[in-house]
């Protein structure tokens, strides 16, 4: 082997399923785009097997029920999801011999409907004018009508403990004797800041919680309560919401799981971000950095750089990135990036004799 040759040894041990590969994701330090007195980390949550965050909900979600007994041998589960949810449930159903049921407002990309379709899922599409709100309803109505298992991602306990559990403990060990100043969160249905929260507050009580929603959608920075049921179900649209292009942050109402970081005082700032300037960022991530998100990511990151500007000398900032641009092909994101060659690739093309394109 020659000197300097790059080296890997092997995780040290053999995975009995895919599902024991969720976790773990690495924290990677961004290089090329930080101010020079701070310095900021990202967790890549693409590192997951169905590549993104959500691959530690859906299994928590079907191991809790498991063990409770709520979910039995072969029952079809059912759940509304933008999408990521619904990849990472298909991919542990699939694992695990479940049949799966999404409900999917019709607005979201076309690549998560055909991944969840790929991994053996159903997609019924609801209609874009209702909104997530639409798509929730339907799943609750599909469940009663057939005796299925609803997942509740915005309600069960199962969605921030699982954060608890594994992604706060990985973000503790990862910094054991290290500077850790702020942690930067968008939400969906709030789970990574509550189950992050609940360590955080607690071992790092300096530490500075930040959380950013669309600029358009401020449902938490309006103030206004979320209407909600007995069993904690929204009961109808948030009034503050409008359709924004950040996929998988905030749906049309405050989900519950959020609830319990917004009442234990998680956020110590929430700072509002336009979805056009998470696109703006996740494309700088990408060609700058090489590390590939999608618009949650770039918005998160896009927060994180506002904060870096203003905090003091040598600040340490961790942004979560939820999951991989390959969600967005079909998204604003990808405007202008196209499949056919441009003037400057063609004149490459032609600098040289051979092996051209007509």
């Amino acid at each position: 082997m020659k000197e300097g040759t790059r080296t890997t040894n092997g995780r040290g041990r053999l995975y009995d399923s895919v599902v024991d590969t969720v976790g773990d994701t690495p924290c990677v330090r961004v290089n090329n785009l930080t101010p020079d007195h701070a310095t900021i980390y990202v967790k890549a949550e693409f590192f997951n097997p169905a590549a993104s965050v959500k691959d530690r909900l859906a299994l928590g979600i079907i191991e809790a029920a498991e063990r409770s007994g709520a979910l039995e041998p072969g029952q079809t589960v059912v759940e509304a999801t933008s999408g990521n949810t619904g990849i990472g449930l298909a991919m542990v159903c699939a694992a695990r011999g479940y049949p799966l049921v999404v409900t999917m407002a019709e607005s979201f990309s076309i690549e998560r409907r055909k991944l969840m379709r790929f991994l053996g899922a159903k997609v019924v599409l609801t209609p874009r004018e209702l909104k997530g709100y639409g798509m929730y309803q339907k799943a609750k109505e599909l469940a009663e009508a057939n005796g299925w298992f609803l997942a509740q991602q915005f309600e069960t306990e199962a969605n921030a403990d699982i954060h608890e559990a594994t992604t706060a403990r990985e973000i503790m060990a990862d910094f054991e004797g290290q500077r850790l100043d702020y942690f930067v969160t968008g939400y969906g249905t709030g789970g990574t800041l509550t189950g992050i929260g609940r360590v955080l507050r607690e071992a790092r009580p300096e530490l500075k919680i930040i959380l950013s929603e669309p600029a358009n959608a401020q449902l938490v920075g309006s103030g206004e309560a979320q209407q909600r049921n007995a069993a904690h179900e929204p009961i109808e649209s948030h009034p503050a919401f409008e359709p924004h292009p950040i996929q998988g942050w905030t749906p049309d109402f405050i989900p519950w799981v959020l609830q319990e970081a917004l009442d234990s005082s998680f956020v110590d700032e929430l700072i509002p971000v336009a979805g056009e300037v998470g696109m703006e960022w996740a494309r700088k991530l990408a060609q700058r950095e090489g590390i590939f998100t999608g618009v949650s990511g770039g918005s998160t990151l896009a927060v994180a750089m506002q904060v870096a500007e203003k905090a003091p000398q040598g600040s340490v900032l961790l942004a979560m990135l939820p999951d991989t641009g390959e969600r967005y092909l079909s998204t604003p994101l990808f405007d202008g990036i196209e499949a056919d060659m441009d003037e400057a690739e063609i004149e490459l093309m032609r600098s040289t004799p051979g092996f051209q394109m007509d």
